[in-house]
């Protein structure tokens, strides 16, 4: 997601520890990510997880960037977007909660976004190659999981972040597919939100293309319910916005 430009833009987005293409001189290290933001360092692999919680606070306070092109300065943090996505897993229909482990799906909302605490909400318009996001993910994760963590209990809690968070990755189980859809229509709710808030001024339909990769059929549901409101919302405004067909493309 990317923002709009302005005087304060690059200070904030090295607070969230991106560069951008122009700016990258070296390759990027959590090292580097870190010395930028002031973060101190443990000398040694530490026995408290007092580091690690510590770091939690990045996503407290870094911007999901695609709603700062449109002129949402203070939208919703990382940790806005991931807490939601967990109370939605806790919702899964009973046609698929009888099929899935919802408190794993819990934790792996909570978990799936957590390298960003370092990387920060790398978007397309970052112009950051996808293999470079990955490598950028897993060292962030690494460092947390082996370097904050893997004297924590015997490192238990650290490996099990790190499986959650490659398992999202892979994308291959039922769960991480489910909680993927969650992602999705996460965004898809707060793209609803921030056109009411702009009572009709700000159309953001072009995030409505996210509806076509939600994959199970209970959260297509979900998202054709959604678009049918911002259908009737658009109406009531008496505008035509974009993306406003998507909902046919989901089928009944």
């Amino acid at each position: 997601m990317s923002d709009g430009g302005g005087p304060g833009v690059n200070a904030e987005k090295a607070q969230a520890g991106i560069l951008s293409a122009s700016e990258i001189k070296e390759p990027w290290s959590v090292q580097s990510a870190l010395a930028r933001i002031g973060t101190p360092q443990p000398s040694s692999h530490p026995t408290s997880p007092l580091h690690f919680f510590h770091l939690l606070t990045r996503l407290k306070t870094t911007p999901r960037e695609g709603w700062r092109r449109f002129n949402i300065e203070h939208g919703e943090s990382i940790s806005d977007h991931m807490y939601r996505m967990s109370v939605l897993t806790m919702l899964a229909p009973s046609s698929l909660s009888s099929s899935i482990n919802v408190p794993h799906c819990t934790k792996m909302a909570l978990v799936h976004d957590m390298a960003e605490s370092l990387v920060g909400d790398i978007t397309p318009m970052d112009k950051v190659a996808k293999d470079e996001k990955s490598r950028r993910e897993r060292t962030t994760m690494e460092y947390i999981t082996s370097h904050l963590l893997g004297n924590v209990d015997g490192g238990t809690a650290g490996n099990g972040l790190m499986e959650i968070w490659e398992e999202y990755e892979e994308s291959k189980t039922l769960e991480a597919r489910f909680v993927h859809d969650i992602d999705k229509m996460e965004l898809l709710l707060q793209m609803m939100e921030y056109e009411r808030m702009g009572e009709g001024k700000k159309d953001l339909g072009e995030f409505v293309r996210v509806s076509e990769r939600v994959v199970l059929p209970e959260v297509r549901d979900w998202c054709r319910d959604l678009l049918k409101e911002r259908e009737e919302y658009w109406k009531e405004v008496g505008t035509v916005p974009s993306g406003i067909d998507m909902r046919n493309k989901l089928g009944d």
